[in-house]
């Protein structure tokens, strides 16, 4: 028997060529805190056990469960390692590695032992087993083949039993192969729900055989170029293939909003009478069910078809955002709900939801909901999941309700990680590692009985601006991994945390995973000097506390040999300072590079400056250019601090067109535009604030992307802080600054 890994075997060949390759010590692993999560209890013991290519894995003859985790084990450390251990069901000839069942232990726990001759993986249950592989897997070194692994003893079991992550597959399909490598991941890391968003506005992501336009249609957009769906066979398999990795997938069909792309397949479910397409924007829609005895009949024929593919005990129908204008406008909803007796379009969706739950309990299923749930009235089964806030957590489980917290910004991982450069496209507000980590679920206020309704946790990953499986994985990871511990691990530690987290990067790279290295990522500030430019460098505040070092080379790579910054750096135009951060003697960053030339210390990026405003902060990928853009959409607008005016200044800019995407509902008569007085906008300059009257305007001169016209402005006294924002002739597109340059 082999166990089916997503990660391909090839992997161990591409860690050569990463571009920084850790180095890790081949001899001894410190084990007392190499593990993640970190284990509850943890003894040393006299001596170490030698694992070598020798070492054999003995597993109990008829448990599924042990040759499972066992096989697993030896799959993972042929990847990481390049160790191939056999796997017997007799007494070994030599010292090995022992899989057993052992009554008493907690569901999901296990014991693991090391002696200097013998390792022995103890638990109840199979997920029990499997956790405690996973944790042995670490005791190994990335890289090693033979290790003296100290002896010790582990007893270990989780403290929340929802331990979550969230893949949004409807805004940008992912493959059924890339969804085994996510499950792969989160078993890896002992997280046990995935909750998979496979509808919304955007597409409609899972066969029903019942309703094929849900799919031909509805899983399509833009004139059916981009899209997809997983068939039924597929679902099944990857359903499979996560109760082998004692992962439970609970599945999201969103009611009653979010649901475009539901009624552009089938109209008739919807409350208004214009055809509508499966969109390409993001936001808020008004598009909802409509409240016919059809359309219940409808959903009802959706679930069944759910819960013959997904066995979970939990079904979530969203919830959230149902924005009611359609709702109140309609009379023929308004008829339906003089009908209900019902006065109020909140309690429409009260009963909307109690009526879903309501056919969920009866098929022995349970409804999640996102937290617009808790009103009055809700079904004591029900799960609320609170994502505004944490607030909605505390109210479910005083309630009586239990509850999962998931709440935004913190555990949603669309935020970007860092302020630094090299972040992808996401949310504007940083949610980092760091942050993760300090994510305290339980409320001090709750009391016992409350406490007892907290599930668990589970951070979300929605894909508006995540549009590659790669991005998927940066963004996912290493957050993921600090969410992991925060659900199973009392005790929190983020010095030591971050210690073995540098350890776990090691096999990320040898199995090919596209993390984030943001936790020990590289700042600069440049400066301009004769000839050059003067670098300062220093590493996030996510490091702080962390016995980091940053070296350096110009034009050569960093190492353990090149130099230690202390003091910023001088580099001549012409050649480029590379950096990389240091941790106990082991590389733990990417390479940071710097080119240096005449517009590194004068040109700023866009999410280098200040925002103007905070609304609805994002960053986005402009079409051709050096990176993404960061504006609030409302209001695109930055400020260029502190500019000495004494003798006037030149500015030069480039800027892109981002097409306007977005459903703000009410508040899209609040976004400025129609002030242009040239054909595609201008950029305005305004002194001290954006209140003040312009001291230069300047044409954008094309609708593309641009470097546009330098432009000198005029003298004033002193230093100023220099309003940049748009006038625009329309809604879309919108006018993003990629750089300013403003040379005194």
């Amino acid at each position: 028997m082999r166990v089916r890994t997503a990660a391909s075997k090839s992997a161990k060949t591409r860690a050569a060529v990463w571009t920084a390759a850790l180095f890790l010590p081949l001899a001894i692993a410190h084990s007392q805190g190499v593990i993640i999560p970190a284990p509850a209890h943890h003894t040393p013991l006299a001596g170490a056990f030698a694992l070598s290519g020798t070492t054999q894995i003995l597993v109990p003859k008829a448990d599924a469960d042990a040759a499972f985790a066992a096989h697993y084990l030896s799959d993972l450390w042929q990847l990481s390692n390049h160790i191939n251990l056999s796997i017997i069901e007799k007494a070994p000839a030599t010292p090995g590695i022992r899989f057993a069942r052992s009554d008493g232990l907690p569901p999901e726990g296990y014991r693991l032992t090391v002696h200097p001759k013998s390792i022995t993986v103890e638990a109840s249950t199979g997920s029990g087993l499997f956790y405690g592989a996973m944790s042995l897997w670490q005791l190994l070194p990335a890289g090693a083949s033979a290790a003296a692994i100290p002896a010790q003893r582990i007893d270990d079991a989780p403290r929340f039993a929802w331990r979550g992550l969230m893949l949004d597959s409807s805004r940008h399909f992912q493959s059924a192969a890339f969804v085994r490598s996510m499950i792969d991941w989160m078993a890896r890391h002992k997280l046990n729900v995935l909750h998979w968003h496979l509808t919304d506005d955007q597409g409609w992501r899972v066969q029903i055989r019942r309703y094929p336009k849900l799919t031909s249609v509805g899983s399509w957009r833009d004139e059916h170029s981009y899209g997809g769906f997983y068939t039924q066979a597929e679902i099944k398999d990857i359903v499979s293939y996560a109760a082998e990795r004692y992962i439970n997938i609970v599945p999201e069909i969103d009611m009653p909003g979010h649901a475009t792309a539901a009624i552009a397949a089938y109209p008739e479910l919807g409350v208004g009478t214009e055809p509508l397409k499966v969109t390409s924007a993001w936001g808020v829609y008004t598009h909802l069910f409509n409240l016919e005895p059809s359309t219940f009949t409808f959903l009802d024929n959706v679930l069944d078809e759910l819960m013959e593919l997904f066995p979970s005990r939990y079904i979530h129908i969203g919830g959230d955002e149902a924005v009611k204008n359609e709702w109140n406008a309609s009379p023929q909803i308004q008829a339906r709900a003089r009908e209900l007796n019902i006065d109020s379009a909140g309690a429409l969706q009260a009963y909307f939801t109690q009526r879903m739950g309501a056919y969920l309990k009866v098929h022995g299923r349970t409804l999640v909901g996102w937290d617009e749930i808790l009103v009055p009235g809700l079904d004591k089964s029900a799960v609320v999941m609170s994502w505004r806030g944490v607030a909605g957590a505390a109210d479910a489980a005083r309630a009586g309700n239990d509850t999962v917290l998931s709440p935004q910004p913190m555990l949603y991982l669309d935020h970007r990680q860092s302020a630094l450069a090299g972040e992808p496209p996401g949310r504007l507000d940083p949610s980092t590692t760091r942050g993760v980590y300090e994510f305290e679920a339980i409320d001090p206020k709750l009391d016992s009985a409350a406490v007892r309704h907290v599930l668990g946790i589970q951070a979300n990953i929605w894909t508006e601006h995540i549009n590659s499986e790669k991005r998927v994985e940066w963004m996912a990871w290493p957050r993921g991994t600090a969410l992991a511990e925060v659900a199973w691990s009392k005790e929190r530690n983020w010095p030591d945390f971050a210690q073995r987290l540098a350890g776990m990067f090691s096999r990320y790279q040898s199995l090919d995973l596209n993390y984030a290295d943001s936790v020990f990522g590289i700042e600069s500030r440049a400066s301009a000097i004769s000839g050059g430019a003067r670098l300062t460098l220093a590493n996030t505040n996510e490091a702080a506390g962390l016995a980091t070092e940053i070296r350096y080379g110009i034009d050569r790579d960093p190492d353990l040999s090149t130099r230690r910054y202390l003091e910023p750096v001088d580099v001549e135009f012409g050649h480029e300072l590379r950096a990389a951060t240091f941790l106990a003697g082991k590389q733990v960053s990417r390479i940071w590079r710097q080119p240096v030339d005449v517009h590194t210390a004068v040109r700023h990026f866009s999410n280098d400056l200040k925002l103007c405003s905070d609304n609805v902060g994002l960053l986005l990928e402009p079409p051709d250019g050096e990176r993404p853009i960061a504006l609030d959409i409302m209001n695109p607008c930055w400020i260029e601090p502190r500019v000495n005016l004494t003798h006037g200044a030149s500015i030069d800019a480039r800027v892109a067109p981002l097409p306007f995407r977005y459903e703000l509902v009410d508040d899209i008569k609040k976004v400025r535009y129609g002030d242009a007085k040239s054909t595609f906008g201008e950029l305005e300059v305004h002194p001290d604030s954006c209140a003040s009257a312009p001291i230069a305007v300047i044409p954008i001169p094309a609708p593309g992307s641009s470097e546009l016209p330098r432009k000198r402005l005029p003298a004033m006294a002193g230093e100023h802080n220099l309003c940049l924002r748009f006038a625009r002739p329309k809604l879309d597109p919108m006018w993003g600054l990629e750089w300013v340059e403003i040379t005194e």
